[in-house]
């Protein structure tokens, strides 16, 4: 068995500023993120906000199965994370400052440029348990701040940290691989998302990518004069 690399049965708030525990103030990034999700979703309206639509929507159908990967993302985020604190810091501060950065560039596009989809359903094909919970999503995630996505950018972060460690097993990779395709797949086929929010979100991904492995890429770089 994996030997983790902090023990975190230690930890006590009074130890944040420990060495062995400091990482784990980056999670503190959540909280301003929630916070400008709450303000975003409730001070501004749809009315002002530009609706989003590309060819490729009206060629893709509404599938309540997407409901799995798309769930499937918030358990993919907080085992990834856990995983990397325990075996992996340098792991996990990476993750984490993608996710930060991709929080705050769309977070960005959400306030100066507000969008909305109008692609959701007016009514269930079929009715059955997954569409009944897909209502409930409906219900509690407003249309608008959708582009870009960040179902999509936080997934291409995910793989993206995921990739580069040498410990895992390429099955494992291979598995998160899927995943996050059946991921950004199932914003579009959910109605959660345009295919724009899809194509968006690569920009701020290679941003995020370009600012956390800068070291990385910048060594290869030279190496390659």
């Amino acid at each position: 068995m994996r030997t983790p690399v902090v023990d975190y049965r230690e930890f006590r708030l009074k130890k944040l500023n420990d060495p062995q525990f400091s990482h784990l103030k980056l999670l503190f990034g959540w909280v301003v993120y929630f916070v400008f999700f709450f303000l975003t979703e409730n001070f501004i309206p749809a009315e002002v906000c530009h609706p989003v639509h590309m060819f490729l929507d009206d060629w893709i159908p509404f599938c309540e199965w997407f409901l799995i990967p798309y769930v499937f993302w918030y358990g993919l985020i907080v085992f990834s994370l856990v995983w990397f604190a325990r075996y992996n810091i340098d792991g996990f501060k990476r993750l984490q400052g993608y996710i930060m950065i991709t929080q705050f560039l769309a977070m960005l596009c959400y306030i100066l440029y507000p969008t909305r989809q109008d692609l959701r359903p007016a009514e269930f094909v079929n009715e059955n348990f997954l569409t009944d919970c897909v209502a409930l999503l409906y219900s509690v995630d407003t249309n608008t701040g959708v582009c870009p996505s960040l179902h999509v950018a936080y997934s291409i972060g995910i793989f993206s940290v995921w990739s580069k460690e040498k410990t895992v097993h390429w099955s494992y990779k291979a598995f998160v691989l899927f995943a996050v395709i059946m991921i950004c797949l199932s914003t579009m086929f959910m109605k959660q998302h345009s295919a724009v929010d899809f194509f968006a979100a690569i920009p701020v991904c290679l941003i995020a990518e370009a600012i956390i492995y800068r070291d990385r890429y910048w060594k290869k770089g030279k190496g390659a004069i």
